[in-house]
């Protein structure tokens, strides 16, 4: 009996969620992408969470959520991308998700709100990231993430949370 045939179904799930989010990044990455590319890419990060929502933890799902709304961002779809960042959000704080993941879901926040031209609140969330940004414990982790925060829409290292 080879691996691949004594593989649950879990564990089929779990594969097919990694091999389509890795599918994501990688058309995301690219320069350009065709029509047909950006519907993969699309399908592909819905796949991903729908196999995460069958077989992984509360993380998984944040992280799933905070992908579909890069991908919508990504393609223009404000409402979409609106809708999945504030999902994360609501992920995270529901099972006390802090740190990277936190921080993710301000971003994301930050970046569609930013796109449908709602700057004083994608403002507020660049702020709220930056915060919960300077607590991720990996250095890696927060250079990342301040790379990324850097590169939503009208970004400013002035953006203040308003009380």
């Amino acid at each position: 009996m080879t691996e691949e045939t004594q593989l649950t179904e879990r564990d089929y799930r779990r594969k097919f969620a990694v091999q389509a989010f890795n599918l994501v990044w990688e058309l995301m990455e690219k320069q350009t992408r065709t029509p047909e590319e950006d519907d993969l890419m699309l399908h592909a990060a819905h796949a991903s969470r729908y196999h995460w929502g069958e077989v992984g933890s509360a993380v998984n799902l944040a992280r799933g959520e905070w992908q579909i709304s890069r991908v919508n961002a990504r393609m223009n779809r404000l409402e979409s991308a609106l809708y999945h960042a504030q999902r994360c959000l609501e992920i995270c704080e529901a099972n006390d998700i802090g740190d990277f993941d936190l921080a993710y879901a301000y971003e994301a926040l930050a970046r569609a709100l930013a796109l449908a031209g709602r700057r004083a609140e994608s403002d507020r969330y660049v702020a709220l990231g930056r915060a919960a940004g300077e607590k991720i414990a990996e250095q890696d982790d927060k250079d990342l993430f301040f790379g990324d925060l850097k590169t939503v829409p009208g970004y400013s290292e002035a953006s203040q949370i308003e009380s």
